[in-house]
This record gives C-alpha cells, structure tokens and sequence, in this order.
C-alpha cells in the first residue's frame, strides 16, 4: 500500500525568534566600564580620580589592624562624638573666654568661624559632590551618628584644623591644638564614616580657612 507524503511543518507566529544583534544592548559590567552613578553606590567615584579612591581602600584596609583595639576604639569613638556640630571646640572657645584676658573676644571669633565653617563645608561644598561613605559591616563597639551628607569632604576635619588655627594663636602649647584635632580628624576613618582623602582634604580646608580668620580679624 502506498504511504501518504507527510508535508514539512510550516514555521508558526508561536516559534522563538532569534535575537536581533543589532538590538542588544551591552552590560556595563561586562564591557569593563561601569557608570557613574553605579561606582558612585559601590563608593568607588572619587572626586579626585580612582588613583585617590584605590589609595582611600589600601588606608582603610591598613587601619582595620587597629580596630577592635578596646583602647582605640574608645579613644576614637569618643573624640568622633565629641567632634559632632564642633561640640568639643565650642567647649574649649568658651573655656578659653572665660579663663583668659580678651578671651571673650577670641571665644566669638572662633564661634562665628565655626558656623560659618559649617555652612561652607556640610552645605556648600558636601552638596557639590555626591560620594558614599564607606562601608561598614557588623556592629559597631559603640554607639555613634551617622551622617546623611556626602563623605567628601570630612567636616569633622575642616572644623577640626580651623578650631585649631585659632586657638593656637595665643597659645604656649600649639602642639597640642594641633594633636586633638588630628584624632578627631582621623578618628573619622577609624570609626569608618570617612576615607582618608575626606579627612585629608577636609583638613586643608580648615587650616585655609583658619589662616584666612587670622589675617582677617587677629587678636592683637
């Protein structure tokens, strides 16, 4: 008996269609470059380049050899919560203006070069750049704040290095100013709220800010 010819399947609407080349569109990741806005959230993005940001990551993977230190980390907790709104420099302006001759005079000019240290650093500057802090996984030892602001650059610092410009004007122990300002100012990086480059930069715009004050209104 004769078999009947089975004719080929025609192709259906149903049927897979192959990928159009020209249509796809390339993975960032996979191509080897990666947006701003994607290494801004890895806290990769750096305002000075990712020389400075691979230099911030040696820093922070340095100094996590003295975290855990009991001693430390009590050390620099506090003098990071200490340094939050310039409370330990306002402290110290108000002491000085009660101890010292004229040092009601000295007390008001660091005050009003705080706030507006302030409003420069954490308004001005901070909102021009948009930098993650770093990352911190666990528990803290203790309990601190955290900022909203953007990481660069550290106001603990610039706050730090102007409080101490001033208050070594009139001072026999510069060295000590100078000394408390820089634990607070790394103190940052200790309790990991700032890269190295935040403080370091935040530092110089304290000590600028500072020299400008004293030129613009000295003591004597």
């Amino acid at each position: 008996m004769a078999t009947a010819e089975v004719p080929a399947s025609e192709p259906t609407d149903s049927s897979p269609a192959e990928p159009d080349p020209s249509s796809t569109v390339p993975d960032p990741e996979a191509s080897g470059t990666v947006d701003d806005e994607t290494a801004s959230a890895d806290g990769t993005a750096h305002p000075l380049g990712p020389i400075v940001a691979s230099l911030d990551d040696a820093v922070d993977r340095a100094w996590d050899h003295l975290r855990g230190n009991p001693a430390l980390d009590r050390l620099f907790y506090t003098a990071s919560e200490l340094g939050d709104f310039s409370l330990i420099w306002h402290l110290l302006g108000t002491a000085r203006g009660v101890t010292l001759r004229g040092g009601t005079r000295e007390a008001a000019r660091l005050a009003l070069a705080l706030g507006a240290e302030s409003a420069l650093v954490n308004g001005m500057v901070k909102s021009a750049f948009k930098r993650e802090r770093p990352v911190q996984s666990g528990e803290r030892p203790h309990n601190l704040r955290q900022p909203l602001t953007s990481s660069f650059p550290s106001g603990h610092a610039s706050a730090a290095f102007l409080a101490a410009t001033l208050l070594s004007e009139r001072s026999k122990v510069k060295p000590l100013w100078f000394g408390l300002a820089a634990i607070v100012a790394t103190s940052r990086i200790h309790v990991r709220i700032h890269h190295a480059s935040d403080v370091i930069v935040g530092a110089g715009i304290g000590l600028t800010l500072g020299r400008l004050i004293r030129r613009a209104a000295p003591l004597r």
